[in-house]
Order: C-alpha cells, then sequence, then structure tokens
C-alpha cells in the first residue's frame, strides 16, 4: 500500500485536487480564478449565483487534496472524493463533453486506483 507507485498517484491527485479546488474558491470573488483558461460553463456559472456550492466543492476539494498529500485519513478522503469525481465525470460526459474530459477520467481512474489500493480498508463497507 505504500508503493512508490501509490505515493506518486496519491501526489498527483492530491495536487490536481488543491489547484482546482482553490481556483474554484477563487472564482467566487473573480470571475476566472486565476485559471483563466478554463472559463466557466452556464452550468458552473448556475451553481457561482446559488452561492454555497462552489465554495463548499472548492473547499471540499482542497482538503481531500491536503489529506492525501499528507498521508492522513486517505480511505476517508477517497471516501469523500468519490462522489465528486463521479459528479466530475458525469457533468463533463454529458453537459460539457468537449473540454475537461481527460481531466474528468484522470481524475476518477486516480482515485479507482487509489480505493483498489486501499481495498482492504473499504470491505467492511461492503459485507
Amino acid at each position: 500500500m505504500n508503493s512508490n507507485f501509490t505515493k506518486i498517484i496519491r501526489f498527483i491527485l492530491g495536487l490536481i485536487l488543491i489547484v482546482f479546488g482553490a481556483n474554484k474558491l477563487i472564482m467566487i470573488f473573480n470571475e476566472t480564478g486565476f485559471l483563466p483558461a478554463l472559463k466557466m460553463s452556464t452550468f458552473t456559472e448556475s451553481f457561482k449565483s446559488i452561492g454555497y456550492i462552489l465554495p463548499v466543492v472548492g473547499a471540499l476539494e482542497v482538503y481531500i487534496g491536503i489529506l492525501l498529500i499528507m498521508k492522513k485519513w486517505v480511505p476517508f478522503a477517497l471516501t469523500l472524493l468519490a462522489p465528486i469525481s463521479a459528479n466530475i465525470l458525469l457533468f463533463h460526459f454529458f453537459l460539457d463533453p468537449s473540454s475537461g474530459m481527460i481531466g474528468a477520467l484522470l481524475v476518477a481512474l486516480l482515485n479507482g486506483i487509489l480505493i483498489y489500493k486501499h481495498w482492504s480498508q473499504f470491505k467492511p463497507l461492503f459485507y
């Protein structure tokens, strides 16, 4: 479970989550965030207009990313990340397939690999 491969996957996923989560948090105050190449879709703009969804998801992504990088409560972080990564994947599959599909697949794949690597800790949830 502590192989170099797992460490690299955990670090890459944590870094992705911190960067994109922080961008969501910055989008609250700034229209484009610090990643100006990623323009908001109409769906994301509706999240921003609701007021609480974008900051909550952004904060969760940053928190999960920090937990993964620091190797603290990794199974808990992966459990929190599973519905988020599923929604990222479904959003890009159904609503915005032209942009971000590769990133969505990458996040879902890395999450799946880490869940597989920590499967012994997830077994009690299913038995």
